[in-house]
């Protein structure tokens, strides 16, 4: 037998190990893109200082609205990126508790959808549609023109995370709305016909504090609020609720499809209904 190498060589160099040698711990926050986060997910806080006896209820309450607890998953993320703007590393273990579920469960699904943030979120997302007709029609320069005026790059945040006024910037896939290209979300609610100069003037809007009526969809709520919708919860009065969700959501572009067919009328052939096939039963 050879000596040892400190790292396995391939080819015939016989050793006694098959593992390089155990050196120093890395230092995950020095070599991390951003040593805050790493810092933040080394340091765990008590999940009671985060997460308070209303939020636990909301769990709650979602686990009770599904047959299997575990189908909650989704609403309890977005409801733990309510109360942080992101989904922590408490967040994961926080879910997994309330579910029954093991962290590497919760984590699988909360890496595998872009909608669940791992990095702190600004007051506002603006998400910018770079898909194939949006960039050629003037996406690709709406988002660079945006990046460069804000000084942050994809999932990257202009100001403090979570105060008043800053904003994080993405780039997102189709948004559906090809028809009104070129489109951006505010917190998921519609902005059409964008241009360079008027997307920077929504973006400074909202630093100022200003909310500015979507084109389409319901009232411009910020980040935090959004997850609180997506999550399931609403205000209980009527008026209030109506007051949070009602607003236009169709357009001229989307329907002339329709109008045009009703003025030469066209129509559908009808279909006859056909019995589905029998599935086994499990």
């Amino acid at each position: 037998m050879t000596d040892s190498t400190a790292v396995p060589e391939p080819g015939g160099h016989a050793a006694r190990t098959t593992h390089a040698a155990a050196g120093a711990d890395t230092d995950v926050v020095a070599i991390a893109p951003d040593p805050a986060v790493a810092q933040g997910i080394l340091e765990d806080a008590p999940a009671a200082e985060i997460f308070d006896a209303d939020t636990e209820a909301k769990a709650r309450n979602l686990i009770g609205r599904y047959p299997q607890s575990r189908s909650a998953l989704l609403p309890m993320l977005h409801l733990v990126q309510s109360v942080q703007g992101y989904v922590s590393q408490e967040g994961i273990a926080f879910c997994a508790r309330q579910l029954e579920l093991s962290e590497a469960e919760v984590s699988a699904v909360a890496t595998f959808y872009t909608m669940y943030k791992r990095r702190p979120c600004g007051e506002h997302l603006v998400s910018v549609c770079t898909n194939t007709l949006c960039a050629a029609l003037g996406g690709d320069a709406i988002y660079k023109k945006l990046s460069e005026h804000l000084g942050a790059g994809h999932e990257e945040t202009s100001g403090e995370p979570g105060t008043p006024g800053s904003i994080t910037l993405e780039h997102a896939e189709c948004l559906a709305a090809c028809d009104l290209a070129p489109v951006l979300q505010v917190n998921y609610e519609y902005y059409d016909k964008q241009s360079e100069q008027s997307a920077v003037e929504l973006v400074e809007a909202l630093r100022r504090g200003e909310k500015p009526a979507p084109t389409r969809g319901a009232p411009l709520t910020d980040f935090k609020g959004a997850e609180l919708q997506l999550a399931g919860f609403f205000p209980e009065d009527e008026e209030t609720y109506r007051s949070h969700v009602d607003g236009p959501s169709q357009a001229v572009e989307t329907l002339r499809g329709a109008r045009i067919a009703a003025d030469r009328g066209w129509t559908a052939p009808v279909m006859e209904d056909v019995p589905l096939p029998e599935v086994e039963k499990k």
